[in-house]
């Protein structure tokens, strides 16, 4: 039985899938994503946060991890909506190089900017939508999606709308 107040630390069957799932660099054509096949332990998340913020009482207790790209840059789901499931969690990203950003408004959403060819730091970083892969990531999209397919821009800007407030949660961090 799944948590519903979001303090579940075992993934999501959308992302146990995606573990499971190739995701192709392509070269860098592709998409630069490494889905973790279980979230980060609690301890490691929090000693991340501490060093990505600088800050020694940093709390990483309002983020899963369950990715990274290249560069060490993370995707997690912030525990944004209280008392709703992991899978109704936005999808964030926080970047090696200091970036971060709201990627998707929930799991559903990330799975079909994944389907798009569009991961993590691509959402946050770039504002151009990348070509459509062939591959698996639509399948596993249509296999476990509850929202409709739509453009990527409009996903993106859904979720930056509903969640303006991610900046100051990771600003709350480094102080």
């Amino acid at each position: 039985m799944t948590d519903t107040t979001g303090d579940d630390r075992r993934l999501p069957p959308a992302l146990a899938d995606l573990a499971r799932a190739p995701v192709d660099y392509a070269d860098g054509k592709g998409i630069d994503f490494e889905p973790y096949e279980e979230f980060c332990p609690a301890e490691e998340t929090t000693a991340w946060v501490r060093d990505w913020t600088g800050n020694p009482d940093a709390d990483g207790s309002a983020l899963r991890i369950f990715g990274q790209d290249g560069s060490g840059g993370l995707a997690a789901l912030w525990r944004a909506r209280p008392g709703r499931p992991l899978a109704e969690q936005p999808v964030v990203f926080l970047g090696s190089e200091g970036e971060c950003g709201v990627v998707a408004g929930n799991l559903s959403d990330f799975l079909w900017l994944l389907a798009d060819g569009i991961g993590p730091w691509e959402a946050v970083v770039l504002d151009e939508d990348t070509p459509h892969p062939e591959g698996a990531l639509p399948d596993l999209a249509a296999l476990h999606a509850t929202t409709p397919r739509r453009e990527p821009r409009t996903i993106k800007a859904e979720a930056r709308g509903e969640f303006p407030d991610f900046p100051s949660f990771v600003g709350d961090l480094r102080l």
